[in-house]
């Protein structure tokens, strides 16, 4: 163990919700070693890590999943025995014109990290005991909910249990982990695919794992070309902001650092074989959510909050674009205590003040 209590073996942690993580376990546990296995593709950057790259229980690793040999090299090398599995192609509209990469990702670079950590860890004497495979998924493998709730009706609205506090919600159905499966783009259908992987290596070979799905991340370090960092990009330099459809399409939104809060959680006190669903209690139209962005990038710039509302510009709507995404959390709240922190109010603001100041 070379005087480390764990060796955790975080994939994509030079990515967005990786890199808060890896943030997170790093200085949260400093008897932990961490290392982070990145590929560096455009969405990985070792920027995101910089302040605890010289840290002694920090370790990076440029490599790519789905190098099976690798992956056992660095697995045996660092006495890996916790992974959090993170590395994923995300973007749905790159999926839709190339869903090869997503599935070469998605699936087979999860299969590649599975079957290493199987071979390392049967050939220990103690095998699976200590052991956890943790796979973070997305929210997009459930399908697509209803909007129930029409324009005009009372303010909507959900309550969380275990803090009174009130929500927004555009209906009365939610997903939650006993939901079918019913993906409807190359992302979520990969994505998909690779937690059915994760459940098989633990009903056939006993391996201890978790699976997560969570909703829509923001915050620091994501990668410009999901919807708030390019919008605020683009508003900031007064270009055109694409709208699909007409904006009716709803989102849960969940702050990456509360996100980043679950994942150590579930790590450490989840139950393994479990699925945990992990949302924001936050739902919001894409429309209304880049008028939000108008304001508030508008008011920290100096200038008038509305002043850039003429820059939404609707077009062609996504291919198979679902129409709302919203996550029931009750399971997680009820058995591990975690629910959001962080105000949505507060999490825009602080987004766009670091976006705004960090343009490089």
């Amino acid at each position: 163990m070379n005087g480390f209590e764990r060796n955790i073996l975080v994939t994509g942690g030079a990515g967005f919700i990786g890199s808060h993580v890896v943030r997170l376990f790093v200085n949260k546990y400093p008897q932990y070693r961490i290392i982070n296995v990145d590929k560096l593709t455009y969405a990985g950057n070792p920027e995101n890590v910089s302040d605890v790259a010289g840290r002694p229980n920090y370790v990076f690793v440029k490599a790519d999943i789905c190098d099976f040999g690798t992956m056992m090299k660095v697995m045996s090398e660092y006495s890996v025995d916790g992974i959090i599995h993170l590395a994923a192609e995300s973007h749905v509209d790159r999926s839709i014109r190339d869903p090869f990469t997503f599935a070469v990702t998605n699936v087979m670079g999860t299969l590649s990290l599975l079957q290493a950590a199987k071979a390392c860890w049967e050939n220990r004497p103690e095998k699976y005991d200590g052991k956890l495979f943790y796979h973070i998924s997305t929210d997009e493998v459930y399908g697509a909910l209803e909007i129930t709730r029409p324009e005009g009706t009372e303010p909507p609205f959900r309550t969380t249990a275990s803090s009174g506090s009130r929500h927004l919600a555009y209906g009365d159905t939610f997903f939650r982990e006993t939901d079918k499966y019913c993906p409807h783009s190359p992302y979520s259908a990969s994505k998909a695919s690779g937690d059915h992987f994760v459940r098989a290596f633990h009903d056939t070979y006993g391996m201890p794992v978790i699976v997560t799905n969570c909703s829509n991340n923001y915050g620091p370090n994501q990668y410009p070309e999901k919807l708030i960092p390019l919008f605020i990009n683009n508003i900031r330099h007064r270009k055109p902001l694409p709208v699909y459809g007409k904006g009716e399409n709803v989102r849960d939104w969940l702050y990456v650092e509360d996100h980043a809060r679950a994942i150590d959680l579930i790590f450490h006190k989840g139950k393994v074989a479990e699925t945990y669903n992990i949302g924001g209690f936050n739902e919001w139209k894409n429309i209304d959510i880049v008028k939000v962005l108008i304001r508030t990038v508008d008011r920290q710039l100096g200038r008038k909050e509305d002043e850039d509302m003429d820059l939404i510009t609707f077009v062609e709507d996504r291919a198979g674009h679902d129409l709302r995404y919203a996550i029931d959390s009750t399971k997680l709240q009820k058995e591990l205590g975690w629910e959001p922190v962080l105000q949505f109010e507060e999490g825009i603001e602080r987004t766009v003040r670091w976006y705004l100041e960090n343009q490089d």
